[in-house]
């Protein structure tokens, strides 16, 4: 209870120290800068005053030079002296004379020493103070200029808003600390904008994609009712069109919902295969597949690490399904797992029409759909946006690049371990925005081939 009373004290005593200390950070560094100042100048006063001090001598020297005029004049007073009292001896009163002589000197070096040193103290005090006023007012003046750029951060800072993200610093000068920060700033409302303009333009296009299966839903049915007896096959038929329309929005629904999951990259983290989720993704294909009259070749080796097993499903899933819907009837599709530097990876190429390079990246963005691939447009536009998404938050990277024949190459390498910790991903490629990296190196030119 002693020690919790003489805490609270001590925090009382500190309330009203705390009140008058300036919180402006301009004011607290000219404090600092004056208080430095008036310390070491005070230090270097004291050693001065010390110094002289102790050059300047308190009693005259023992042994005094005397000028021929000065001995004749005392000697003649001496005389006078003995004529006049004819009491005492010549050495007697002589001596008398050397004291009184060597006693107005002791006192009037002692009076001229203090008088001295009086007015160094003073001169030297009045300096100290004009210069100490002085070093505030620069130190007020310097402080404004060094913080001048934390001001406009600042400034900048305040006036940054979801509807104005595009002002940038752009600090110019020497490269110190300040600049480094301001560049940072700048860095960051960077990204601020281009996630800002991403969630926009998300938002935008997934209403949109959700309204098209209500706009066809509303459709059938308006449609269907303006007849005055609409028949069974009718019904029927606007029946399907709904279930159709329902399944679209369902597929619409759980894909937004997938990407949600994977962006916050909370992952379980269990054994997985990805040989053994490609077969099941073949599998599901295999209709399609049979439609199109596809060759599929499909080389399975173990591919083993740890991961959420359903966010690996359906982004295999998804690439399997993207490298059917976008081929050509006849075509073919390549499909490898296995191991590699303590890596699995996955790699599926695919025929299918040409795509620019220049395009290639877009394509793992939400709702971006490639038409000149297939002019289909039964998809979602989220299959390669879900991929990506779980690629990197299992720490994993993604290659994707075009074929000279038509068709992607896409190939997905995923760490054993850091997949499991949470670990970082390997660098990103800069050429695809950050998103899509370089995965397996040193593909097999013969498996790249055309079956």
């Amino acid at each position: 209870m002693k020690g919790e009373g003489e805490v609270g004290g001590v925090r009382a005593l500190r309330r009203p120290v705390r009140r008058l200390w300036p919180h402006k950070v301009r004011t607290r560094l000219t404090l600092i800068y004056a208080t430095l100042f008036f310390a070491a100048g005070s230090a270097l006063l004291g050693l001065t005053y010390g110094l002289v001090a102790s050059s300047l001598p308190t009693r005259p020297p023992a042994v005094a030079t005397v000028s021929h005029q000065e001995v004749a004049n005392l000697s003649h007073e001496c005389k006078q002296a003995i004529i006049a009292l004819k009491k005492k001896s010549f050495p007697v009163v002589c001596m008398q004379a050397e004291e009184a002589f060597n006693a107005g000197t002791a006192a009037g070096l002692q009076t001229q020493r203090q008088r001295a040193l009086g007015k160094l103290l003073v001169f030297s005090l009045v300096g100290l103070g004009v210069m100490t006023a002085a070093s505030g007012g620069l130190g007020w003046f310097m402080s404004g200029r060094v913080l001048r750029p934390v001001r406009v951060i600042t400034a900048t800072a305040r006036r940054a808003s979801e509807q104005h993200l595009g002002e940038r610093l752009a600090l110019t000068g020497a490269t110190d600390e300040l600049k480094e920060l301001a560049d940072t700033f700048d860095d960051m409302l960077e990204r601020l904008d281009a996630a800002f303009a991403t969630q926009r333009r998300f938002v935008a296009n997934a209403s949109h994609e959700l309204r098209t299966p209500l706009t066809v839903m509303r459709t059938a049915i308006d449609v269907t009712l303006a007849k005055p007896s609409p028949t069974a096959p009718q019904l029927k038929d606007m029946a399907v069109r709904v279930r159709r329309s329902i399944d679209r929005a369902e597929t619409m629904v759980e894909a937004l919902l997938t990407l949600a999951v994977s962006d916050q990259g909370k992952l379980s983290t269990e054994f997985s295969d990805l040989a053994t989720w490609a077969e099941d993704a073949i599998d599901a294909a295999a209709p399609e597949i049979e439609r199109l009259d596809l060759h599929v070749v499909a080389e399975l080796n173990p591919a083993e690490t740890t991961g959420d097993p359903q966010l690996l499903e359906r982004m295999i899933s998804n690439l399997v399904d993207n490298a059917v819907r976008h081929n050509e009837p006849g075509g073919w599709i390549r499909l490898r797992t296995g191991s590699k530097d303590a890596a699995a990876y996955l790699e599926i190429a695919n025929s299918g029409p040409l795509v620019p390079d220049d395009a290639v990246p877009s394509l793992f963005e939400p709702f971006r759909r490639l038409e000149t691939r297939t002019g289909v447009r039964d998809g979602v536009g989220l299959g390669l946006s879900i991929a990506r998404s779980v690629v990197t938050a299992h720490g994993a990277t993604v290659t994707a690049r075009s074929q000279p024949a038509g068709g992607l190459d896409i190939s997905v390498l995923i760490p054993r371990h850091l997949a499991a910790s949470g670990g970082p991903a390997l660098p990103l490629d800069p050429a695809l925005n950050g998103q899509v990296n370089g995965g397996v190196d040193g593909h097999d030119a013969e498996w790249r081939k055309q079956p």
